[in-house]
């Protein structure tokens, strides 16, 4: 896992990501699902597979529930560490056609994570991202903060690979402490142990609910086939939804609605949505 993605790509011909990858680009198989490492799928799928017309680079999404039981779609979430206004606009088309796709919206709302709602709020890049994005055609609410990822204000939430990372891992960790405190504190005395009982239903309620496995499977959009990235440590729990996760993204033809979205923008018609791979 510590080997670096140029040294797999260059060296390793072989691999079960190239031979997955290659796979894919030939039409034989729809989709690559990997718990591999992230910047050798990344480099490989990239490198086999290409960029869609419009795509200067491949952002990974995943889905994030929410507390109106439905699902948040944030990218980029470590691909990119640098992005350009250009890219962050690429990424919001990218997600929302994900969004629309799997979700089954016809208007997914699209907002670009911030320090702040206002207009005047963020860097120089955030703000002519935000203009490229109002001009878009997309249905894009704005600026939004980290809690609305989930609240459920957008469907879609557009960052730089360097901040996704961070709000992801982030949530991760804060979702392990509340689940320890609240084991702690229901094993605290007798007492406590019997309310855990009387609230058990509820816990595991909540537990399903928010069970990290379920949400497993990361896209990489912008290719020219279907890569889903499933988590190094998952089980054959979270390892089924990652499948599911590109099942799904094989059923709607997410990349080429990417690449029609992508020449409906740039206003090139001869973008060659055949030259996205699959069946």
């Amino acid at each position: 896992m510590d080997e670096a993605p140029a040294s797999a790509l260059r060296f390793k011909k072989d691999s079960s990501i190239r031979v997955a990858a290659n796979l894919v680009k030939s039409g034989e198989v729809q989709a690559c699902v990997s718990a591999g490492n992230t910047g050798a799928l990344m480099a490989i799928s990239r490198f086999v597979l290409k960029t869609i017309p419009g795509i200067d680079r491949p952002a990974i999404a995943t889905v994030l529930p929410n507390m109106l039981r439905g699902n948040t779609y944030v990218l980029d979430l470590g691909a990119n560490v640098d992005c350009t206004a250009e890219h962050l606009l690429q990424f919001g088309i990218m997600g929302a056609m994900l969004a629309g796709a799997v979700e089954h919206s016809a208007r997914p709302r699209v907002g670009l994570l911030n320090i702040g709602v206002e207009d005047v709020k963020g860097n120089e890049v955030v703000k002519k991202a935000a203009a490229l994005l109002r001009d878009s055609g997309l249905n894009f609410v704005g600026n939004v903060e980290g809690d609305d990822i989930y609240k459920g204000s957008v469907d879609v939430v557009v960052c730089d690979g360097f901040v996704g990372n961070v709000a992801l891992k982030t949530s991760e960790g804060l979702a392990q402490m509340i689940g320890a405190t609240l084991r702690e504190e229901f094993n605290r005395n007798v007492l406590t142990k019997a309310v855990g009982l009387l609230a058990l239903p509820v816990i595991r309620s909540i537990r399903h609910r928010l069970d990290h496995r379920r949400y497993n499977g990361a896209s990489l959009l912008g290719l020219r086939g279907i890569v889903v990235k499933s988590h190094g440590s998952a089980d054959s729990y979270a390892f089924r939804h990652a499948i599911e996760r590109a099942a799904e993204e094989v059923k709607n033809d997410v990349p080429t609605r990417i690449s029609q979205s992508m020449a409906k923008y740039t206003g090139d018609r001869t973008v060659d949505t055949a030259g996205v791979a699959r069946r």
